[in-house]
């Protein structure tokens, strides 16, 4: 497991203070029941290749602020966001509600999480 730096952790609680986060069973539950949702994997593109969610959409931390629009105009979207181990996700959940997007979770656990607990993922060809 990666250790990550005390700043970069100190903008992630900053960031979850503000955010709802989900667990992995809770997504899950929500895909299986077939909802109506947007599942955003923001991890870089190669991490997403390699594996990802089912259903999964990639928007990538680094261009998720400026592409949501064009993917999820609705501001009342009902969104989940996830990346390898729910840092990452958190931080973007924060700036889309900055942005005004009014149902934004954040997959606590992430990727890792997600095979962790043995469920199905998706490789592309």
């Amino acid at each position: 497991m990666t250790t990550h730096s005390s700043r970069f952790l100190e903008i992630v609680d900053d960031a979850r203070a503000r955010i709802e986060e989900v667990t992995v069973d809770d997504v899950k539950a929500r895909l299986d029941a077939d909802e109506d949702f947007f599942l955003i994997d923001v991890r870089e593109e190669s991490e997403y290749a390699a594996g990802h969610l089912p259903k999964a959409l990639h928007l990538s931390k680094g261009i998720i602020e400026r592409d949501i629009e064009k993917i999820i105009a609705n501001i009342d979207s009902q969104i989940v966001l996830y990346c390898g181990g729910g840092y990452r996700s958190a931080l973007s959940a924060d700036n889309l509600k900055k942005m005004g997007y009014r149902s934004v979770v954040s997959m606590d656990g992430g990727y890792r999480g997600w095979r962790e607990a043995g469920h199905p993922v998706v490789h592309e060809e």
